[in-house]
């Protein structure tokens, strides 16, 4: 399993919120494939998948908040 991370967005931005996610569990996904979004006060972030195989699991869902360095989901 690989986990998605929140990755550093930038100096000093901490934490950001999941604008919306463009895959759902059980979706197949390929490395580097756009799968969500990430706000945060200053810009507006894509996060792309670090793996190949399917979204087990969303951990923070549209509209929470996540930490860099967080767990955002899961692919198997």
């Amino acid at each position: 399993m690989t986990n998605i991370i929140l990755p550093e967005l930038g100096e000093g931005i901490t934490k950001a919120t999941i604008a919306c996610w463009h895959v759902n569990p059980g979706d197949p996904v390929a490395a580097g494939q756009e799968i969500c979004e990430a706000v945060t006060d200053k810009a507006s972030f894509v996060i792309e998948s670090p793996a190949t195989g399917k979204l087990k699991d969303i951990c923070v869902k549209d509209g929470q908040e996540g930490v860099v360095g967080g767990v955002l989901g899961i692919i198997e």
